[in-house]
């Protein structure tokens, strides 16, 4: 969502979403009226199927998605291997490895953080973050375009948001309602939520699927605090590769799905998670769920030594005979004090044209 971005996001255990690496299962028995189109589920490890059939989907290289300052969020400032954030009231603090430049900002401004991430670990209290004025808490309000949902000091140094994430969330809302009928929306590694409460929110039926029972339960209370509460949301704390291979097998099927994967990670049951292992099945299996008039696929990978170019001829392949067109590119935040773009992560998506 995330230090360095890949340590951030590897340690999100609710990210995790398959089994150790293992001998390739017999494939299941193909459902009735399935196609070449539509493969059985691709346990993990496996190899991916052949590409399906049909022509390769119109392609945009590279696209650059930016969010920029605004009254919810900010990048105020960063350099030194430090990123300074505004959330709405807060100034915040943390590491970021990819900030290799100088500050634009003076000290003071950087001194006056109410929340500063340290790193150290502290017996008597939360640890690994430091309050200069006076203690925030566990969880504090926080608000994303009109969305009130709940920010959490976690001892891997993120909060429960990742704002970059807006310009996929903006595009998302906006492909909902301009369906004019039922949409679903699955989302996988879905974390706290905030994309399964724009979706709701846009009048979609949702499917959140998360590893970790104490990122479903955040998920929960920020539909309460968002007073969401009356939307349909599915939460399922469950590894979200056997969930999607269920779904295969099941026949069901959504008209976007969500991706955030992270680089590593584990399941609740010990499942391994090796982004460069398993993201190729799980993408097919994510083709292979989606509907007859499907609206997007969307994949953010995070740290990962790897160019757009790789997940973006994934997608290409996977989603042949779409039609539509696959975007690619990064994730950027633009910040305020120097203008300078600070990229998050790499992303592919299948959208319909």
């Amino acid at each position: 969502m995330k230090p360095s971005r890949d340590k951030r996001r590897a340690a999100r255990p609710s990210a995790a979403g398959n089994r150790p690496p293992r001998r390739p299962a017999a494939p299941q028995k193909a459902a009735s009226g399935r196609d070449r189109n539509r493969p059985d589920a691709i346990g993990p490890g496996s190899a991916p199927t052949a590409r399906p059939d049909g022509p390769l989907p119109a392609q945009t290289v590279p696209l650059i998605l930016e969010v920029g300052p605004n009254e919810d969020y900010a990048l105020l400032d960063s350099g030194d291997g430090e990123k300074l954030e505004q959330y709405g009231p807060y100034r915040i603090r943390r590491p970021e490895g990819q900030a290799i430049w100088a500050r634009a900002l003076p000290a003071a401004e950087w001194e006056a953080a109410d929340a500063v991430f340290t790193g150290d670990t502290d017996e008597e209290g939360m640890g690994r973050w430091r309050f200069p004025a006076a203690a925030l808490g566990e969880t504090w309000p926080m608000r994303h375009d009109g969305i009130d949902y709940l920010g959490r000091f976690t001892s891997f140094r993120h909060v429960g948001v990742f704002p970059e994430q807006a310009s996929h969330w903006a595009d998302m809302e906006t492909r909902i309602k301009a369906a004019n009928r039922p949409v679903r929306v699955l989302n996988l590694f879905g974390y706290t939520g905030l994309a399964s409460l724009v979706a709701a929110r846009a009048g979609a039926e949702v499917t959140h699927v998360d590893a970790s029972k104490k990122a479903i339960t955040w998920a929960r209370e920020n539909q309460e605090v968002a007073r969401l509460a009356d939307r349909p949301i599915r939460w399922i704390c469950e590894d979200a590769a056997k969930f999607v291979e269920r779904e295969v097998r099941r026949g069901k099927r959504y008209d976007i799905i969500l991706l955030d994967p992270p680089a590593y990670g584990r399941g609740p049951k010990g499942e391994v998670w090796q982004l460069f292992e398993h993201l190729p099945s799980m993408v097919a299996n994510c083709r292979a769920i989606l509907s007859d008039k499907p609206i997007a696929l969307v994949l953010t990978a995070y740290s990962i030594r790897a160019s757009f170019f790789a997940i973006h001829a994934l997608m290409r392949d996977a989603c042949a005979g779409l039609g539509g067109r696959v975007e690619s590119g990064e994730l950027v935040i633009r910040e305020k004090a120097a203008g300078r773009a600070l990229s998050t992560s790499l992303f592919s998506r299948w959208v319909r044209a």
